[in-house]
């Protein structure tokens, strides 16, 4: 598991870039606008999604290898891949970059939060005691935070060039993130297949459930059918680059918890088009 250990840290920060290099300031501000959808969105991200995790966990009895795993992709926050998918489900674009704006910058300390209370919930004794919650915040800052702020200092000075070649930064983006996915599955195959029922039935379960709680949270309360869409592809689209880092700072070369993570990258992906598919021939 060497090469996802090396490589996870260094693809995290280029899509992190990547992502800063899509932002303006009035991603950030915009939400100001119409506040109400916003929180929507990011309550149902930050709060709904991680509990839920917890409850499926509990409900389908998964094992406790397993559980970890699960709560750390119900942690991770949409990236890129639901501002893409959400422009071709006709979607709202602008409320997507600015979720996926505010939920990867504060990302730095709700993920650290909800990993180490399902820590102390599931009681886990196979984390590395030298690793901190405020360790963990600090090196997410620095794969996180900091590209995401150079990224933006860049869209700021050399705009016409990034807006010119902002497909290929998404496409590197998605390629690196099917990298890292790819690499686990060819170096983990033997604990993914041992596990591949009970992971990949919570992997689905939670990512669909996910994505009709968001579309019909926000059909109760937001604007449109456009944010409807947004706001179910970000709650079913998570952020697995992120937690592959998360995870090879807690366990190192211990990679059982990765199954979820890396069942929960090919449910979503899949359920996803097949969603954007489906709104594509309804409309």
């Amino acid at each position: 598991m060497g090469i996802v250990t090396t490589i996870a840290p260094f693809a995290l920060a280029i899509i992190m870039l990547g992502l800063g290099a899509s932002l303006t300031i009035k991603d950030f501000t915009r939400v100001f606008l119409n506040p109400k959808v916003f929180f929507v969105g990011l309550i149902c991200q930050l709060v709904v999604l991680p509990i839920i995790g917890y409850l499926l966990i509990v409900i389908l009895k998964t094992p406790i290898e397993l559980a970890l795993g699960v709560m750390l992709i119900a942690a991770a926050p949409g990236g890129v891949t639901s501002n893409v998918l959400t422009k071709f489900a006709d979607g709202d674009v602008a409320l997507s970059i600015s979720l996926t704006a505010f939920t990867s910058l504060i990302s730095i300390v709700s993920v650290p939060y909800i990993i180490f209370l399902s820590i102390d919930l599931f009681n886990i004794s196979y984390v590395s005691k030298e690793v901190s919650m405020l360790g963990i915040s600090l090196k997410m800052f620095g794969v996180v935070t900091v590209p995401v702020i150079l990224g933006m200092i860049l869209r700021k000075f050399s705009s016409d060039f990034i807006e010119r070649n902002m497909k290929i930064i998404q496409r590197i983006s998605i390629g690196l993130f099917i990298f890292v996915f790819l690499a686990i599955y060819i170096e983990e195959w033997d604990s993914i297949v041992m596990f591949l029922t009970a992971a990949g039935t919570i992997a689905l379960t939670l990512n669909i459930l996910m994505m009709v709680i968001g579309y019909y949270v926000a059909k109760f309360f937001a604007s449109g059918v456009a944010q409807q869409r947004c706001i179910s592809l970000e709650c079913g689209l998570q952020n697995g680059t992120l937690a592959v880092f998360v995870g090879t700072q807690l366990f190192g070369e211990n990679m059982t918890y990765m199954v979820p993570t890396a069942a929960y990258a090919l449910v979503m992906m899949l359920t996803s088009v097949i969603f954007v598919i489906f709104l594509k021939r309804k409309t």
